[in-house]
């Protein structure tokens, strides 16, 4: 047993007496995915995508983010051994950003335990473990609980900001004392810490936001819940003010004349304070297909324009495998 397995044990071991580290280790696999050229996430995401992957049931159901996953033509996770074995989509969701996989093979590996994140708090030390066994192996702690705004129409208002952060956080596996799965790895950033400054840090989705749809990832592809409306904007903000950074080729905002470097002044006649609060006011408006009112600034110009707003599953390849 390596000396990594060994601090493992140690840190569990006392109040956890029937923790194996070595099972945790070997639950978390590797994921390799190729995309097609002409995918719509091809351009931004790459079309070969390596990440972590989660076994999370005897079924072969292996738990990640999304984004390595979606419209993969071709999946392969890696056994503990190393060896690939295929395996097929079978769901995403937007709003939390978790991607959902099986493989085609029996992988003898013992599924990792679904925690609850509920009850991790700000400063509570925690692992992050990526696919390579001990080495991957990386002590953190919690350093916020809080909204993190994605700048892809993307809202999650409990994630957990963990550090220091690791190099290979994409669908890594955010552990607690008692072994147990708390969070699943999106992205790397940087947050605010009162007396401390800006630190750099991963945000880890929280594993709470998985039990209420798990069930329908698993029979349906997606969360059974209406898709929001989509907009088709990358966005950003500068002292409180919502500025179009990227407009989706063919989307709704592009169809409705919006440009990079506009700036979003309203939503259905009510001020825009900052990112958040823009993607709550069209949310608020009602499910996909919804019309949507803005006011922005184009150049020295207010313009008011009306999206039609888009599901973005209907952009996507997402074609689960039975």
């Amino acid at each position: 047993m390596s000396i990594i397995i060994a601090i493992l044990l140690a840190f569990w071991v006392s109040a956890h007496a029937d923790y194996n580290a070595e099972d945790t280790l070997e639950a978390v696999l590797k994921i390799r995915a190729t995309v097609p050229d002409n995918a719509y996430t091809a351009g931004s995401l790459g079309t070969v995508r390596e990440g972590n992957g989660i076994v999370i049931d005897s079924k072969g159901h292996i738990l990640t983010i999304g984004y390595l996953i979606l419209e993969a033509e071709t999946i392969e996770v890696y056994s503990p051994k190393g060896h690939p074995v295929k395996a097929t989509f079978v769901g995403y969701d937007h709003k939390t950003g978790f991607g959902l996989l099986r493989a085609k093979e029996p992988l003898k590996v013992a599924p990792m335990k679904l925690g609850r994140s509920s009850t991790v708090g700000e400063g509570d030390p925690v692992l992050i473990v990526s696919h390579g066994g001990s080495d991957s192996v990386q002590g953190a702690h919690v350093v916020a609980r809080r909204e993190f705004t994605g700048y892809w129409e993307y809202l999650l208002e409990d994630a957990l900001y963990v550090s220091p952060p690791h190099p290979n956080y994409g669908g890594a596996a955010l552990i607690g004392r008692d072994g147990q799965l708390l969070g699943i790895g999106s992205i790397f950033t940087q947050i605010m810490v009162p007396e401390f400054g800006v630190i750099p840090c991963n945000m880890f989705v929280p594993i709470d936001r998985l039990k209420p749809i798990l069930t329908d990832l698993i029979s349906i592809g997606r969360a059974h819940d209406p898709p929001q409306p989509w907009l088709g904007l990358h966005v950003d903000e500068s002292h409180g003010r919502v500025i179009v950074i990227r407009v989706s080729a063919e989307g709704p905002a592009a169809r409705a004349g919006l440009n990079s470097g506009d700036i979003i002044l309203t939503v259905n006649q009510s001020a825009v304070k900052g990112v958040a609060d823009f993607y709550r006011k069209v949310w608020a408006l009602g499910r996909a297909g919804v019309e949507v009112p803005l006011s922005i600034l184009q150049g020295t110009r207010i313009r008011d324009v009306k999206v039609r707003s888009g599901d973005r599953y209907e952009l996507l390849r997402l074609t689960p495998r039975r």
